[in-house]
């Protein structure tokens, strides 16, 4: 077997989610219970563990500082970062992304749902769907992740009463498919105490489904990346001028989606400059086919002005380059983002000069209702907006692409990430207006 078909069936086996969830719903204290009973914590991890718990005066170790590493999050007991954790049961490999509860890290929430395939939301048993559990089923329908888990924590604090989960999962549910949310697995859960977590509880014996370990074991999960459009952001032109390769120019970067293959026609966007393809190198060897996530340098027939920034993609199926973004975006910054704001757009590894042209909504969580043009977003708003770029852009449907149909917004003065966004997403619009920007002298 060839490596790259060795690693390719490797790829199938690997699941990347994130968990989510409000201020002290458990979600530290999940993971910490994942990898505790799955057997993937290090025996020096725990002891440490146990020594931070017992400083703090607990009997029994505190699963979530697994997951709470950094200090100011130990000290406050609660999670500020992403905190990123690699582990495998004899079934499956995993990259979890454990995010923030609270409202003002959402942003963090967005960061590692992105390439998630997977979220597991968690609901506090006593208190039910409250505004951060709406805001996290609506992130998670915008970034298009595939599977959602509502795990409804802390059972044995209502007395393991099957009528409060399933009030729960009902309420949670109908609003998650409102949003469009393609599937969503409800699992009763104890963190704390383990029930339901990798092993069946004793405790809601009126329960017939699946532990979290188990779902997350068998979930379907597609990594055939064969039919995707094809997309090679170029990083770097390479030209080592050796005395072994005089001509050697290569143009390095990611895949970002689809696969390439020598011989194949494409075209460099946006300049529209068409070659073919005369040799993929990857590591350093030749290849004659490379696909998603490998980093390579394409080296191409036609000597064409290509810079960092420029896509290459397959010419039979190149996306159109346009100036005009229309885009569902959730606002991160404390700052708020209004309409006429000039900003940068960064797209793959190109970066230009963009204008907020209108905000035509923004969602209110409650209800899915939208409130028409606001004027401006503020930090957590999820809204739609109309972006001018002064360069075109080749931009896919984000419900084509999650890498090349997203972006973020940059503040110019400071590099600030303003906004991430979701090109071509949108829950509904209402009726169009006059644009608020068109006569601001800007020439783009």
């Amino acid at each position: 077997m060839s490596t790259t078909t060795s690693e390719a069936l490797s790829e199938t086996t690997l699941l990347r989610f994130a968990t989510a969830g409000s201020v002290d719903d458990g979600k530290s204290t999940l993971v910490g219970r994942l990898l505790h009973d799955s057997k993937s914590v290090l025996t020096d991890q725990l002891e440490a563990v146990e020594r931070a718990s017992a400083s703090r005066g607990q009997e029994g170790p505190d699963l979530a500082l697994l997951t709470d590493g950094l200090r100011a999050e130990r000290e406050q007991g609660i999670t500020i970062d992403v905190a990123y954790r690699y582990f495998a049961t004899a079934k499956r490999r995993f990259i979890l992304a454990d995010t923030p509860g609270h409202v003002q890290y959402t942003r963090n929430m967005v960061t590692g749902a992105s390439t998630a395939e997977l979220t597991v939301i968690l609901i506090d048993a006593r208190n039910g769907v409250v505004e951060q559990t709406r805001r996290h089923a609506a992130l998670a329908a915008l970034l298009r992740v595939p599977h959602v888990v509502l795990a409804v924590n802390k059972m044995d604090l209502v007395d393991y009463q099957e009528s409060v989960f399933a009030a729960i999962a009902e309420e949670f549910t109908a609003y998650a498919t409102e949003l469009g949310v393609p599937e969503v697995t409800a699992i009763p859960i104890s963190a704390l105490a383990g029930d339901n977590v990798v092993e069946p509880s004793a405790n809601m014996d009126w329960y017939g489904g699946p532990t979290v370990l188990e779902h997350l074991e068998t979930v379907p999960v597609t990594h055939d990346l064969s039919h995707c459009h094809a997309r090679l952001p170029v990083q770097y032109v390479i030209r080592p001028q050796t005395a072994e390769h005089p001509d050697y120019r290569g143009y390095a970067g990611q895949i970002a989606a689809g696969s390439f293959r020598v011989g194949e026609a494409v075209t460099v966007l946006p300049s529209g400059h068409a070659s073919k393809i005369a040799a993929i190198d990857l590591l350093g060897e030749p290849v004659d086919i490379a696909w998603t996530t490998q980093s390579v340098t394409v080296l191409l027939e036609d000597d064409i002005d290509i810079s960092r920034g420029d896509l290459i993609v397959p010419s039979k199926d190149a996306p159109p380059t346009t100036q005009d973004i229309e885009a569902t975006v959730c606002h991160v910054a404390d700052a708020p983002l209004t309409v006429g704001h000039r900003v940068l757009l960064k797209h793959g590894t190109r970066t230009v000069k963009a204008i907020v042209k209108d905000i035509p909504s923004r969602l209110t969580l409650d209800d899915l209702s939208l409130h028409p043009h606001p004027g401006q977003l503020v930090a957590n708003d999820i809204g739609r907006v109309k972006i001018r770029t002064a360069e075109p852009l080749p931009v896919d449907s984000y419900a084509d692409s999650r890498r090349t149909g997203s972006f973020i917004l940059i503040d110019p003065s400071d590099g600030t990430t303003l906004t991430a966004g979701m090109v071509g997403e949108s829950f509904a619009s209402p009726e169009p207006v006059k644009d608020a920007a068109e006569d601001d002298g800007w020439d783009f």
